[in-house]
């Protein structure tokens, strides 16, 4: 008699994966020059400080050997400093692998999908066909009809014998419609962002390389604007977005909507959205003289009337803001909650543990519901 065959579990020693020293410095390194917004020196300086403390190289291999790699895969560079000193800096390369490790962290479990565009729940004039016919429509162009399917039916409505084929008779292979969205991501860089101890702005520099990656390599007929505001408000590109640092600044969020605004004007895609991280309350506005009004106590109604006024006229622009606020302070909850009744969009409280994810979600979700 056969021993009976019994399923388990079998349980052994983790084995980590066999990644080479190079490899497992650079993710290291990458980390460090994102929280040390892009400055090579500290980033270096860190990555001996931890060395010693957990023993990251061997004899066999340091972290000289790690620098003298990254100079020959063309991480870094030599680069003469304005005060004629030489010094070492960045490539593009390396701004490149770091937000593809960003998009790895956040959006690690997403699939590329070739085509790089979103799939909705219309039909219509589009490039991935359903495997589904319909009835031929005024305006459909003749390259859709599906000519086996229309003589077939010209054979059945009107016999072999004489034989025509009419409009009626004409099938079209139908096709998934793919949006297009255009998107401006809003970055406060105020004081508040680092301040009581906790590092804020890391995080939403990660979460905006890992979306502008995203959308980059993903979606590329979508397009993604970034900017930052504190007492003003302007575009960065996506290669500066590592070296993004926070300022002395209060919060005009007003001056980000305005230039939200502006830049969505001038896109042609029918979807438009505004995605806000923020922490704190607005506390700065510009005034038509070029002065400024500032008010870091409480919540200042004439600052708070400004941001209402604007979320209602992005509401007539039909441009939903989805806010995604790092803070817990009940007033603050309270005005973001008034600021997203008169834009009719979203907000998302939160703290900085899955901010990514959340983005994500919603970028994918307004990609579905919004087509027009």
């Amino acid at each position: 008699m056969e021993k009976e065959r019994k399923k388990g579990f079998v349980f052994r020693t983790y084995e980590a994966p066999n990644v080479s020293p190079f490899d497992k410095l650079f993710e290291i390194f990458t980390e460090l020059i994102t929280h040390t917004s892009g400055d090579l020196d500290e980033a270096l300086d860190w990555l001996r400080q931890l060395d010693k403390e957990y023993s990251l190289t061997d004899a066999s291999y340091t972290i000289d050997d790690f620098i003298d790699d990254l100079k020959k895969k063309g991480y870094i560079r030599e680069e003469i400093k304005p005060d004629g000193e030489g010094g070492l800096t960045i490539t593009s390369k390396t701004e490149r692998s770091i937000r593809q490790q960003a998009l790895e962290q956040i959006f690690g479990n997403l699939k590329r999908a070739g085509s790089g565009s979103h799939r909705t729940k219309y039909s219509g004039s589009g490039d991935e066909h359903t495997g589904e016919f319909r009835e031929y429509r005024f305006g459909d162009s003749l390259e859709r009809i599906s000519l086996t399917e229309s003589l077939r039916n010209a054979q059945v409505n009107n016999g072999i014998d004489d034989f025509r084929l009419y409009e009626a008779d004409l099938v079209v292979e139908d096709s998934q419609y793919k949006a297009q969205m255009s998107t401006v991501l809003m970055i406060d860089i105020s004081h508040s962002m680092i301040l009581y101890g906790e590092d804020r702005i890391t995080p939403a520099k990660k979460v905006a390389m890992a979306l502008a990656e995203l959308i980059t390599t993903r979606y590329p007929k979508d397009t993604l604007d970034i900017l930052v505001f504190g007492n003003d408000a302007w575009p960065i590109a996506i290669k500066d977005l590592p070296y993004l640092q926070v300022g002395p600044y209060h919060t005009n969020t007003v001056a980000g909507l305005q230039l939200a605004m502006d830049l969505l004007r001038r896109k042609r895609n029918t979807n438009k959205q505004i995605f806000m991280i923020t922490d704190g309350k607005p506390s700065c506005v510009r005034q038509a003289d070029g002065t400024y009004y500032m008010n870091s106590n409480g919540l200042d109604e004439f600052i708070v009337d400004k941001c209402y006024t604007m979320a209602q006229q992005a509401r007539k622009l039909h441009i939903p803001i989805t806010t995604f606020m790092i803070a817990r302070d009940p007033y603050l909850q309270e005005f973001i909650q008034h600021f997203t009744e008169a834009n009719q969009g979203k907000a998302f409280y939160t703290g900085l543990k899955g901010l990514g994810e959340m983005i994500f979600e919603d970028y994918e979700a307004n990609r579905k519901k919004r087509v027009k």
